[in-house]
């Protein structure tokens, strides 16, 4: 029997999933709550609506139209979740630049994506006067002074408020495809040029109503609901911030943007807000609460989502004990982000420090529309028992379906027809996904694999020790074996025997293989990042890879 359809009425409206359409009601519900930049500005939702509209109306004005990338160029603020919504919602393309890669591959990204008007935040204007030159599409930029009373450079064409302020409160967003590329950013790749991605309307409307359920786990840990106070503390650049300004507004929750990540400005808005709802990468997280301990802030009941790295136990523990109730999330750039959230899976287990932080740490379970698996090489399912390790592949209606312009990459993300994650994964009898390592980064020595991940969350709690990375390096014998590189605590003078104390004893209670044990380790005064907050595992392969062995710290 062929497949049945509906008969719609001549004038039904065909609602398409549209990033407009997420604030259909907002303000109705919520006209009167306050979005916030910093301790400079606040507006409502009933204003808000109309900036969108001043936006749209300026850059149409200067020259945007329909399908024409306008790039961004800000910290965290107002200004860039007006653009979320604003360039998108006029049919344009926002591309997030990410402010933080080096000039020339910021250059590379602008040029790519084709970008045509650009909004700049004062302190990046060294930096695209530097690399206009090589931007010949560039028709227009537009400067954001934030408050500064300076000169306007004289490429750009206007300041954003003063151009704002002149524009119409009443720019006619149209309806059109739900399919029409909404956004575009670009990967951190550790090898060559950075990789785009794009997200349509669609794919982006179906993300925030999945994260917004909460987060689409029951017993999300933590989530975000109506009455909560959202302060992002993700790089709006990097992955739409997570998606939470999408969801933060679509449920009309009062806003706080804080700008340039400053401690003491971010526990300050914290306290004056009663922020309830936050997400990071771990070195924010290390961040606050140093900044907490020096100035004595109050840190207790803050929820925090952590991702873009492992969540380790130390980490999670230290936040437990200053009363904030953080989690893990996982995602990549691909995947628009989230995809995975941390959830309390069993009510019996109350009271119990230790197997609440383990399944706080975990990776967490699949949001609402999302289907996960775990694979060996030939794309053959992998038992769910927790135990055995396979690559996580996706699916999900909002997973980016290639890399710009690099079909070869492209086919190798979906292979099979599964978003390859190059992530090694368990997955528990209860759905419960915990990420082991990345592919690059598992250390193959004697016939067996040591998750990286796990060994330095061993190292990382050994007396003495603030950070550890650990990575492979090169192995006459055994092929490849672990190399710890550790930042000291004030004072402290690590050794290996008391960097292997919490490696032994994981490997007397089986936890780890005893080919885990560290022969020799580095000592550094702090370990590099990405541009995101990543340690760049990259960097320390290509810095003590190839050392000598008489030039390590080695077992006496």
């Amino acid at each position: 029997m062929p497949l049945r359809f509906a008969e719609p009425a001549t004038d039904a409206y065909h609602f398409p999933l549209t990033i407009r359409h997420l604030l259909d009601g907002v303000v109705t519900r919520s006209g009167e709550q306050q979005i916030l930049y910093r301790d400079e500005s606040s507006y409502s939702y009933r204003a808000f609506v109309q900036r969108l509209s001043r936006l749209a109306d300026m850059l149409a004005s200067a020259g945007a139209t329909p399908g024409m990338t306008v790039a961004v160029m800000d910290w965290d603020s107002h200004r860039y979740l007006e653009a979320y919504f604003a360039i998108p919602m006029m049919g344009a393309v926002l591309q997030t630049v990410n402010v933080r890669l080096p000039p020339p591959q910021i250059a590379y990204t602008l040029q790519h994506a084709r970008a045509e008007i650009l909004l700049v935040h004062r302190d990046f204007f060294p930096i695209v006067e530097a690399i206009l030159p090589a931007l010949p599409d560039v028709k227009a930029v537009i400067a954001i002074l934030d408050g500064a009373d300076a000169d306007l450079p004289p490429w750009a064409i206007g300041e954003y408020e003063t151009l704002s302020a002149a524009a119409s409160p009443d720019y006619p967003f149209e309806d059109f495809d739900e399919n029409a590329v909404a956004t575009t950013f670009y990967t951190t790749g550790t090898t060559g040029n950075p990789k785009g991605v794009c997200f349509t309307h669609r794919q982006l409307v179906l993300h925030t109503l999945a994260a917004a359920g909460p987060f689409g786990a029951s017993r999300a840990a933590p989530c975000l609901g109506v009455g909560d106070v959202y302060m992002p503390l993700t790089p709006m650049f990097h992955v739409h911030a997570w998606g939470v300004p999408y969801v933060a507004t679509m449920l009309g929750l009062k806003q706080v943007y804080p700008g340039r990540y400053e401690p003491a400005m971010i526990c300050r808005l914290r306290a004056e807000h009663q922020v309830t709802y936050s997400h990071c990468v771990p070195t924010i997280l290390e961040m606050v609460l140093q900044a907490a301990r020096e100035t004595g802030a109050d840190l207790s009941g803050w929820r925090m989502t952590i991702g873009g790295s492992a969540l380790s136990k130390a980490l999670c523990a230290a936040a437990r004990n200053v009363g904030m109730d953080v989690g893990a999330g996982y995602g990549m750039s691909e995947t628009a982000p989230m995809v995975l959230m941390a959830a309390r899976r069993d009510p019996d287990l109350a009271g119990d420090e230790d197997a609440t932080i383990h399944t706080l740490t975990a990776s967490g379970v699949p949001l609402s529309l999302v289907e996960v698996r775990i694979v060996d090489d030939a794309m053959r399912d992998l038992p769910h028992d927790g135990e055995t390790r396979g690559e996580l592949v996706i699916r999900t209606p909002w997973l980016t379906p290639c890399y710009t312009g690099d079909r070869a990459a492209s086919e190798t993300l979906w292979r099979g027809g599964w978003l390859h994650t190059q992530d090694i994964a368990t997955i528990d009898p209860q759905g419960q996904v915990r990420i082991r390592d990345r592919l690059k980064d598992v250390i193959k020595t004697g016939g067996e694999w040591i998750d990286s991940i796990q060994l330095e969350e061993l190292v990382a709690t050994a007396d003495g020790i603030a950070e550890a990375s650990v990575v492979a390096v090169p192995d006459t014998k055994w092929g490849e074996r672990p190399l710890a590189v550790v930042v000291p605590k004030p004072g402290a003078v690590p050794t290996l025997a008391t960097l292997n104390q919490p490696v032994d004893a994981a490997i007397a209670e089986g936890a780890i293989t005893r080919y885990a044990r560290l022969e020799r380790f580095e000592i550094v005064d702090q370990l590099p990042r990405t541009s995101v907050g990543k340690i760049d595992k990259k960097q320390l392969r290509a810095r003590f890879g190839e050392a000598p062995p008489e030039l390590c710290r080695q077992a006496g």
